[in-house]
């Protein structure tokens, strides 16, 4: 037994200390964004589109890929850097995931670079992390901060080149996943439909949020373009695929249950673990020190005699 006693202290301490340390460390890394991700966003939904020819809008389903890539080259720390390309394209006779713009069945495809910070998820415009001729961005871009709150966010939107309101609105279950419905209402927003023409812009779009990672894991999107004269050029109603919401939901819930391990089990293991090994090595260690002092030389143990 007593050959247990070093061992218990030993094992006690070391528990304690990767518990204690699990505790103080692990939030402060685990709940930051990675710097090595790229993720591929597949979506789906149905356009009406103006007809340069015929003045009419024509109505066909639409696909659209969005494809996000961190530069770990120029993230540090506290920052993240991405790339992000997006297309949207008429689905019809087979058509890839983007076509050049020679295509007909092309809608719009563009490029945008960023930078968040890993711990608020909030723009970064200055640093080394852009490039010079890179456009400033404003609010939560990609995705929201861990732990996010009922209340309202200041979202990026391209289109109008500026933040606006993402509002709390309840709490939903998404493939049995608890998220936040946050949504974005912009009206009237000027924008160029096209290179020196000038229109408006209006946009209605709920994002789903996932609380404890922040991730987004289901996007609806309904925007309506317009020429200045009132014409309509674009109605556009855009969603996450039905097979994208379920992958969404299946990397959020294994994002939780790593982040719960980081910051929940291992550090109530170890600290747990530590403390039930240092008290039993401390009982351990009184037991033997009461029966050396009980079998201590000179010192006799036999019964008294009865006369």
């Amino acid at each position: 037994m007593r050959k247990m006693i070093p061992v218990l202290f030993g094992l006690g301490g070391f528990l304690l200390v990767a518990g204690l340390v699990a505790l103080l460390w692990a939030p402060g890394v685990a709940k930051k964004t990675p710097i090595d991700v790229t993720s591929i966003t597949h979506l789906s939904g149905q356009a009406a589109k103006l007809n340069a020819a015929t003045g009419e809008l024509e109505s066909n389903p639409v696909k659209a890929i969005s494809t996000t890539k961190t530069d770990s080259k120029v993230s540090d720390d506290n920052v993240v850097a991405f790339t992000n390309s997006s297309c949207l394209v008429i689905d019809k006779d087979d058509v890839s995931d983007c076509v050049d713009g020679n295509d007909e069945r092309l809608i719009s495809a563009s490029t945008d670079v960023f930078a968040t910070d890993r711990e608020t998820a909030l723009a970064v415009n200055t640093g080394k992390y852009l490039p010079a001729d890179a456009v400033d961005h404003e609010g939560l871009i990609n995705k929201w901060p861990f732990d996010a709150e009922k209340k309202t966010y200041p979202y990026w939107d391209g289109t109008a080149g500026k933040a606006v309101d993402a509002e709390y609105v309840r709490t939903v279950k998404v493939e049995g996943l608890e998220t936040y419905l946050y949504k974005v209402e912009i009206t009237g927003a000027p924008i160029q439909i096209a290179e020196g023409v000038d229109g408006t812009y209006d946009d209605v779009k709920e994002i789903y949020v996932e609380p404890k990672t922040g991730s987004i894991v289901k996007q609806v999107d309904d925007q309506q373009r317009a020429l200045a004269s009132g014409d309509q050029v674009l109605d556009l109603q855009l969603a996450f695929t039905d097979a994208q919401v379920k992958t969404s939901v299946n990397e959020a819930k294994d994002n939780i249950a790593t982040l719960s391990l980081l910051t929940g089990t291992i550090p109530l293991v170890g600290i747990v673990g530590g403390l039930i090994c240092l008290i039993g090595g401390v009982i351990l260690l009184l037991r033997g020190s009461r029966d050396d002092g009980d079998s201590a030389p000179g010192v006799s143990r036999r019964k008294p005699a009865h006369v």
